[in-house]
């Protein structure tokens, strides 16, 4: 039996992470937006999280939430259209 590969390219999920406060309102629309895609993300609480805030700040020279890190784009603020571009969508 011979087993051929699909021709059909798999899309690599993207790696996304979020830097929020439980309070930001920016943050709230950022992970809206990333649900309605159906993007997966791992958020971290930069208020509760101090190696998080340190993470955050050496990636995006920013203390203001969020920060998403997507592939390692760093996307300051809610972006919707850097999002889209970034995400492919």
């Amino acid at each position: 039996m011979t087993v051929k590969k699909s021709a059909k390219k798999t899309a690599k999920k993207p790696d996304v992470k979020i830097y929020t406060t439980a309070t930001c309102p920016w943050c709230m629309k950022t992970k809206d937006f990333l649900k309605q895609n159906n993007i997966k993300y791992q958020e971290m609480n930069v208020g509760l999280d101090e190696k998080a805030r340190h993470e955050m700040f050496e990636k995006s020279g920013q203390f203001g939430v969020p920060v998403t890190d997507v592939n390692g784009t760093i996307i300051v603020g809610y972006d919707k259209e850097a999002l889209k571009k970034t995400l492919g969508i």
